[in-house]
Formats: structure tokens, sequence, C-alpha cells
């Protein structure tokens, strides 16, 4: 496999099927020109193809990026988005086997990526049934919280910059670090969801884009269960409150399910994995998710992304 033919030839290992996605990234919808450094748009454009993977239990392949960039800001800029998305592509073993580069009014990027997973063992969303209990990989709201410090910082800088300099690339504090890393660069979980489907361990898997109240939704809405968190065993970031790990987005962690017989490991390949809640009987006069506290339970809306809301 190597670019320069008009078609990138795959060649999958013995008893194994493919697992295509893809994810469209547009300047002011998903990212900000003027907050995000290239390197974290190209470290962001892939990390959201690869959790796809991760939450089919599927080990990357190959991936194929399309780039629609304004003629400005070709050349440098270009040149520090491939080195972020490289350096996430080579961590993960994910060669870059295609793609196209085009003029556009606004900075577009579109990604493919080809996995690979053992035939039967792919982590589906229709799969868990009433009765099984409910996980999460990592912690939750690190991303949201991530998001919120640097729209203030963007408009802390924004402030001062009117006054005095045009408004250049923004500059992370080094005290601030920690606290966007989640959202700056997530790490994909390719290791733990290869982990479950190589030890089918869960009944049904799904990521963190949308934020867990929307993305738990999603998960009951294709087994045709209903569930039940626990509030107080949620594993929230400590930069984020309730709220941003309840609906924030782009934690990019692997939500799941699996029987109460099933021996879930604490940690899986030095990532922490927290029974959050199980999975219940859907019924007509019964909220779909429910939210359980020490002193009482209430419904749980989704109000997470929502793509057109």
């Amino acid at each position: 496999m190597s670019i320069g033919d008009d078609c990138a030839l795959l060649r999958l290992r013995t008893g194994e099927e493919l697992a295509v996605t893809t994810d469209l990234s547009i300047a002011g919808r998903h990212f900000q020109l003027e907050w995000h450094s290239p390197e974290a748009i190209g470290h962001r454009t892939l990390a959201r193809g690869l959790s796809d993977l991760a939450a089919m239990g599927a080990r990357p392949v190959a991936a194929f990026l399309s780039l629609g960039l304004p003629p400005q800001i070709v050349g440098r800029w270009l040149n520090r988005f491939l080195d972020g998305f490289f350096a996430l592509a080579d961590a993960n073993k994910t060669p870059l086997a295609g793609g196209d580069l085009a003029e556009s009014p606004a900075a577009v990027a579109d990604i493919v990526l080809i996995g690979a997973v053992h035939r039967s063992r792919a982590l589906l969303r229709s799969g868990a049934r009433p009765g099984d209990l409910l996980y999460v990989t990592g912690q939750l709201g690190g991303a949201s919280a991530g998001l919120a410090q640097l729209k203030k910082l963007a408009e802390g800088r924004h402030k001062r910059a009117s006054k005095s300099k045009p408004v250049r690339e923004l500059r992370i504090p080094p005290d601030l670090e920690d606290t966007l890393q989640p959202h700056l660069s997530p790490q994909p979980r390719l290791a733990q969801g290869q982990y479950l489907a190589r030890h089918s361990l869960a009944t049904a898997a799904i990521d963190l884009s949308d934020g867990l109240s929307t993305d738990l939704a999603h998960l009951c809405n294709e087994s045709g269960v209903a569930a039940e968190l626990d509030a107080a065993a949620l594993p929230i970031h400590s930069a984020a409150n309730l709220a941003q790990a309840l609906h924030g987005g782009e934690d990019y962690e692997l939500l799941f399910t699996a029987p109460p017989s099933a021996r879930i490991p604490r940690n899986i390949a030095g990532v922490p994995v927290t029974r959050i809640g199980r999975m219940v009987r859907a019924r007509a006069d019964r909220p779909q998710i429910m939210l359980v506290t020490q002193s009482r339970s209430r419904p749980l809306e989704s109000r997470g992304w929502e793509h057109f809301s």
C-alpha cells in the first residue's frame, strides 16, 4: 500500500471484515482557526475517525484525508496540520493511503478510516439487554471543560488585541495545558475496544462523541432498552462539572454494556474502566434514561450534540 497510484490496495488478514467510517470537520463548526493550533486540528480530525473504529473493536488499516483550504493557509499551516495528524497516525499505526487537496473558501477536513475486525466479533450498538451493566472508559466532561476554558482565553485575547495588535495564534499558558488536553488532543480508545472485542466481553458499545446523555440514548434506541445512570459513580474529570460530564461532547471514551457475569477489568491498557449504571427493560410509561442520585431519580434528557438542532 502506498500513495502515488490511482487507488490504494488494502489486504486484510484471514477471517477479518472491513469497518469503514467517515467524518467531516468544518471551520467555524468543529474547530476555530483563531483558537485551535493547526497541530490540534490535525490531531482532532484523525481522532474522530479512530474513535469510531475503537467503538467497533476494530484495528486501523488505512486513512484517507481530503482537505479543502483557503489559499492563504496553504503552506506552513498545512505542514503543521499534517504534523499533528501524523503524530497520532504513527502512534496508532494508521498509514495515510490517499486523499485530496483543493482550494476552498472555508477550511474543511474529511477523513475516511478503514479498519478491520474479526468476523462476528465487531462491537455494535444493538446488543444491549435488560440486566446488562453499563461501563465507561476514562473520565467524562474533560473535553467540554477544556473547550469552555479555550473560549474564555480566546475572548480575553480578542478584547486585548482589538485595542492594539492584530489577533495572532492563541497561546496556551503552561498552567492550563492539562485542562485543555482532553479537548485539544483526545486519545481514541483503540486498545480498549479491541480488547473488548477480542475477549467477547461487551454486548454493545458506542464512542462518546456527542455527549453521554445523547450517545447513551443512541445505544438504547438501537438495542430497544432503557438505562439507569448512577450519578455518584460517574468518573468526572477534575476540571468538569456534572452537566459537562452528562452532556459535553468529544470525550471519545467508550461506553459499553456487559452481562453481570462478565469479568470487566478495572483498567484496560492503562485506562480505567468504571461501572456507571445498568440497562433495564424499555417501557412506554417510563423515561428512556433515568439519572439516579442519593435523594431521588429523575429523567435525563438528551442534551448533547445534535446535528441541525
